[in-house]
Order: structure tokens, then C-alpha cells, then sequence
């Protein structure tokens, strides 16, 4: 008979550690909500020992997201491991995760620590960790090149100190499948109270076998999975939920696991995380990549016409990804615009539909037919949850492949309008130097990508941007048949939210102080107040 396979999803933790993946509070709530219609069991929402923002996010997870467990992560010691519970105490069902490398090359190298010292640090972390909380999870880092026995010591450790998940992690993406399937087998067949526990697989991609020495710790008996949506994660990424979910769907008939993952909402977490992030999902990606069902090849496409069974083991619907191609135009009306977004998965609001209206006009008059691609890039666009300080209201390029470009921007904040102009080597750095002035704030882009959203030769583009504005970096992503007009709008988006942050991070410094209204601050160290 089947047994339930927990998904644990690290995306707001392991994931986000991710370069260039970093979320601020309100995009990690935003996640987390989608992660919890996707119907994760455990959802590891940070570090709260790492950053104010990480405790506050982890804080905020717990008291609004009420079905999964919320796990927060901390070393073996006791200010990690109190810090993790304080952020934690507000969850329905709190889980705290503590960990501790073992292998020799960890303990001499980096922790400088003998066996028997790591021991009991092992049980003196877990048992406090399991005086606070009822649910506790122990990771044996870089498990995958521990010596076998002492492993085996180590998780023994754990489990008479009260750990009710063991986590076998490949921290380093070391072991081929046979080797991490073994070494849940041997776990399970010699650690004492082993039958008590839940074993979980932790797997990173470094040799691209994330996924398959996922399933392999699957066959060895683990029954948690650790993953993250787009497989993001440390250097090449971990375990991709939306694979590892679908290869036990798919082939339920030799894996005798199965979760309770909704896979109609995996594609739009993967677009969610994508807009967060800026985190562009490879074309060809397994299950969500826009080429998953995509065909080209002649006979592929005959096959497929007479039986999508003859090329597709996966129909895009059960992902959720968008297979009617209905074409929407300038003429169509928002009752049939709300519905083509509800056929996609996407319930709006009244004041949604009005917001998507407005960017689904604009981008009519300009093409003649709008595709279920750009229906979602107006989605990805139009709904972020920060301020929108500045909004453009005008932009004038001119460019010549002899020379310099010059761009005039004009920009609106409270009913005000701010114009101007700045040169620079190509059209889009034009507009940002323009758009920096009128900000008062100099940002400098650290990513810019391009790429289209539907076909033609009025195809839309989607520029994604990621600009770091004095030391905190943040994305923005627009599009339009205006390749220059995505990127100034992509970049204001970016701009916004650098000018929000540090904004509100001096706020709070001044309202710290106690010694200067905070408006006063504000309006001293950011221009015009912002």
C-alpha cells in the first residue's frame, strides 16, 4: 500500500541563500501563502539566528500561515537554537531543524572539534531544542561523507535526545544513488528508536542528481523529502520540488509513496518565485521550463496530434500551465479577461481585474492578439506588494549605433511630476541615469535579461532587472513590445523598492533613536524624503 511522502520545502531558507534570491518580508509572506495552496506538509521558513529580517520573517510565517509545519533552522547551540523558538512560538505547528556537520573534513577543518566532542554537542542540542518544542529535526551535515558508523553514533545520539526527524543531507552533492540509498538503509537498520523517527532526504545538484538521489533516499526508506520550488539552493540548487513531486505522480507504479502536493499550483509557484526573485527558469526545465511541452520536431508534432500520450507522459494541465491558446484582443472585455485569468489559475480580485485591465489595454493597442504568455506577464508585473512611490508616466528615447543614447523620463510621485534627461552608452542605461535623478538615489544594475513572452515579430518582451541601491540589491520585471519602456519599468520597479526599503530602514532608525522625528531623518538623509 502507498505511504505518505512529506514534502518539507526549504525555498524561504536553503533556497533563498540562493545568489541573487533573496526576498524581503512581504515576498516571503507572498510565498508562503502559494507554498500552502501548493499543500507543503513542513515549510522551513528561515534562519532566524541569521538576520532581524529572517527572525521577522519567520515570526510573520508562523502567525499567519496556520496548515503546515513551520520549521526555522539553528546550529547546535543554545542562543541559535533559542532564537529559532522564539521565532517560532506563534506557529500552529512548530518544528525547529538544528544542525551539526560530522564529517572528518568538517571537523577538523571547520568546526575543530574530535568525534566525541561533536557527540555530545549532538545530544545537548536536541534535548534543549526538544525541552521548547515538541517537533525537532536533526541534520548530520555533509552526512553523505561521513563515515558510516560514526553516522550511525550521531543519529543514535539524536534520537535518545528526542529528535522526531532525522535529515540525511548530500550537503555537497558528493554521493552517486546507490551510495545515499545505502546509507538510509544502514541508518535505518541500525539506529536504535529508528522506527520512531521520520527519516528525510536533503540533496543538492552539484552533479545534477538532486532528484534522482532523492528518490534514491526514497527506496532507502526515507518518507520526508527536503526540496524548493525551481530547484534554487547553494551553488547549482537543491532538489526540485515540482520534479521530485511529479517522477512519484508519474511513476506511482514502482515508487509506493504519494503526497498530498495540489500539482495544478506547481506552475504558478514557479512563475511566483520567478517574479520574487528574478530568478529566470530555464526553458528547458523539467515540468515547468516553457519547452516542457513544447513540439517542434515534425513527427513529434503528428505523434502528438493523433495522441498526446505518443510524446507526453505529463499533460500541462496537471501542473498547471497554460495548454489553450485562445487569443485575447484590444476588443475583448473584462468579464472574458477574468475569465481567461481563472481558466489559468488565477482568481483576482475586483481591484485586480481593474489593475490587469489597465496593463491588458496598454498592451493591446500595441499588438494585435495577447497570449496566455503575456496574460501571466501582466500578473507578474501588476501585483507587487510594494509601494509604488514613483510611476512612469513618460519616456522619450534616442539612440544611434554612432554614438551615445539620450533619454528623457518622467516620472509622477503624489500627483507630482518630476522630468529628466541623462546620456549614457545605450538607451536603457540612459533611462535609469534619468530615472536615478529624479529618485536622488543611484542604483546599479547587477542583472538585466531579455527574452520573449509570446511569438511574432510583435512578440512582448520581458526585461528582468537586479540593481543594488547602496548595499541591499532588489529585482524588477516589466514588459511591453518596447524593449527599452520594459527595462525603464522593470528598473523603476527595482527602484521603488530600493527607495521603500531604505526608506523605512531609516524610519525605524530615527524612531529608535528617540532623539529626532523620524520625518525629520528622513528627509536629512534621503532627498525629498525618499
Amino acid at each position: 500500500m502507498s505511504e505518505k511522502l512529506f514534502i518539507f520545502d526549504t525555498t524561504l531558507r536553503d533556497g533563498e541563500q540562493s545568489p541573487g534570491c533573496s526576498m524581503n518580508l512581504e515576498e516571503k509572506l507572498v510565498m508562503a501563502r502559494q507554498l500552502d495552496r501548493l499543500g507543503v506538509d513542513i515549510l522551513e521558513a528561515g534562519f532566524p539566528i541569521a538576520s532581524q529580517g529572517d527572525f521577522d520573517a519567520v515570526s510573520a510565517i508562523s502567525a499567519e500561515v496556520r496548515r503546515p509545519t513551520i520549521a526555522a533552522l539553528a546550529r547546535a547551540n543554545q542562543l541559535d537554537i533559542d532564537r529559532a523558538w522564539a521565532a517560532l512560538k506563534d506557529a500552529a505547528k512548530p518544528r525547529i531543524h538544528t544542525f551539526l556537520a560530522t564529517s572528518d573534513i568538517h571537523l577538523k577543518y571547520k568546526l575543530r572539534k574530535t568525534r566525541e566532542e561533536v557527540l555530545k554537542m549532538i545530544a545537548w542540542a536536541v534535548g534543549h531544542a526538544s525541552s521548547l518544542c515538541q517537533d525537532v529535526e536533526f541534520s548530520p551535515e555533509d552526512a553523505g561523507r561521513t563515515d558510516r558508523s560514526y553516522l550511525i553514533e550521531c543519529c543514535h545520539a539524536a534520537v535518545e535526545a528526542g529528535a522526531t526527524v532525522l535529515n540525511l543531507p548530500d550537503t555537497v552533492g558528493y554521493c552517486l544513488e546507490p551510495e545515499y540509498e545505502m546509507m538510509f538503509a544502514d541508518v535505518k537498520a541500525n539506529v536504535p528508536g529508528i522506527e520512531n523517527v521520520v527519516l528525510s532526504t536533503h540533496t543538492h545538484n552539484d552533479l545534477g542528481l538532486a532528484v534522482a538521489n532523492t528518490l534514491a533516499g526514497v527506496r532507502g526508506g526515507a518518507r520526508q523529502v527536503e526540496c524548493t520550488i525551481n530547484g534554487i539552493g547553494e551553488r547549482a540548487g537543491n532538489a526540485a520540488l515540482e520534479e521530485v513531486v511529479m517522477a512519484v505522480f508519474v511513476r506511482r507504479d514502482v515508487e509506493p509513496v504519494h503526497t498530498d502536493i495540489r500539482t495544478e499550483e506547481l506552475y504558478t509557484a514557479s512563475q511566483l518565485l520567478t517574479r520574487l526573485t528574478g530568478m529566470q527558469v530555464q526553458r528547458n526545465k523539467a515540468i515547468v521550463g516553457r519547452n516542457a511541452f513544447a513540439h517542434e520536431a515534425g513527427i513529434h508534432q503528428d505523434g502528438y496530434l493523433k495522441n498526446a500520450i505518443t510524446y507526453e507522459i505529463i499533460s500541462p494541465e496537471t501542473v498547471g500551465m497554460p495548454a489553450d491558446h485562445i487569443v485575447l484582443g484590444k476588443h475583448s472585455g473584462r468579464h472574458a479577461l477574468a475569465n481567461r485569468f481563472r481558466e489559468l489559475g488565477y482568481e483576482l480580485t475586483k481591484p485586480e481585474i481593474e489593475r490587469a485591465y489597465e496593463l491588458f489595454t496598454r498592451l493591446a493597442d500595441r499588438k494585435k492578439n495577447v497570449y496566455d504568455e503575456d496574460l501571466i506577464g501582466i500578473v507578474n508585473e501588476g501585483f507587487e506588494h510594494i509601494p509604488e512611490l514613483y510611476t512612469l508616466k513618460l519616456l522619450e528615447s534616442v539612440s544611434s549605433s554612432e554614438g551615445r543614447s539620450t533619454a528623457t523620463v518622467e516620472l509622477e510621485r503624489d500627483g507630482q511630476a518630476f522630468r529628466e534627461s541623462a546620456t549614457a552608452e545605450g538607451p536603457c542605461d540612459a533611462a535609469f541615469r534619468a530615472i536615478d535623478r529624479i529618485t536622488g538615489i543611484p542604483g546599479k544594475v547587477v542583472d538585466f535579461s531579455v527574452h520573449s513572452v509570446s511569438a511574432g515579430a510583435d512578440s512582448t518582451a520581458e526585461v528582468s532587472v537586479r540593481s543594488r541601491f547602496q548595499d541591499k540589491e532588489f529585482s524588477g520585471k516589466s514588459l511591453s513590445c518596447n524593449v527599452v519602456e520594459a527595462a525603464a519599468r522593470a528598473y523603476l520597479q527595482s527602484a521603488n523598492k530600493g527607495v521603500y526599503e531604505i526608506r523605512r530602514a531609516v524610519k525605524q532608525a530615527a524612531s529608535e533613536a528617540g532623539s529626532v522625528h523620524e520625518n525629520e531623518l528622513v528627509d536629512r538623509l534621503l532627498p525629498g524624503g525618499y
